[in-house]
């Protein structure tokens, strides 16, 4: 949403906001009247609407999605079982294609998207750590989020070395959702063969002049495949999505997400 309320220069996938108009984003909503055969009147759906009390979708097919699971708190079609969700488990499983045991960084891992790849990826038995930028998303991380290892950007003076302390062995998965030096930091520690999913560069938003990578080379020396993706490319693997959250939402089993799916 905050890359909508600036003005978009250049190509992009996204359109600004217009003032004076209704704001749109993902929200939880009832079908109170439907001509299209897919969505009946009392349909509860999740997807791109107005933020507003009543909205006229004219693309429930493009926009909008069922929801079927109605044992859970409909704030989770705001969270693990939305957008979000979706957006950790394309770039993660989809572009990433984790193997067990892999070695897993995720930046701003406290997020919405970040705290729910590094969840995934414990879930597949893999070795995790999480770049934050407070002490209570820190401590988020490492007490409820189940990362093996965490750190403060903000207190390191020497990203490359914070990342070495928590990969010896080097980086096998990153997901991207900061961009700029860290970006830069990570292509040194790749291991042969890595992939990285980048998913957001939110460094970069606010500068005038984005910041350069200079260690783009390491690509090349160790065969890394570096793919951007937004979630709405994945919008067809919904359910497939669905079949990975849903058995991961119950609330005693370990390292597993809150809730549950029917």
């Amino acid at each position: 949403m905050y890359i909508l309320m600036k003005k978009i220069k250049g190509p992009s996938v996204f359109t600004s906001y217009t003032p004076g108009s209704v704001i749109t984003g993902y929200g939880v909503a009832k079908v109170l009247e439907s001509g299209h055969p897919n969505f009946k009147k009392g349909n509860l759906v999740w997807g791109i609407t107005g933020w507003e009390e009543y909205s006229l979708i004219t693309t429930p097919e493009e926009d909008l999605f069922k929801i079927d699971h109605t044992d859970v708190p409909l704030s989770y079609y705001t969270g693990i079982l939305g957008m979000p969700g979706m957006t950790a488990h394309a770039g993660f499983y989809e572009i990433c294609a984790p193997k067990k045991g892999e070695y897993v960084f995720v930046s701003a891992a406290a997020g919405a998207v970040g705290q729910l790849v590094g969840q995934f990826a414990k879930l597949m038995g893999c070795y995790v750590v999480g770049s934050a930028g407070s002490q209570e998303k820190f401590d988020l991380l490492k007490n409820k989020f189940g990362f093996d290892v965490a750190f403060n950007y903000k207190e390191e003076h020497d990203l490359d070395a914070a990342l070495k302390r928590g990969f010896p062995e080097g980086i096998d998965i990153y997901f991207d959702n900061v961009g700029g030096k860290m970006l830069d930091a990570v292509l040194l520690n790749m291991r042969n063969h890595g992939r990285i999913a980048l998913c957001g560069m939110v460094s970069q938003y606010n500068l005038e002049q984005p910041d350069g990578v200079n260690n783009l080379m390491n690509l090349v020396y160790k065969r890394v495949r570096m793919e951007g993706f937004v979630v709405f490319d994945y919008n067809p693997f919904y359910s497939k999505f669905l079949e990975t959250a849903c058995p991961a939402l119950y609330p005693r089993r370990k390292n597993s997400l809150r809730g549950r799916c029917r």
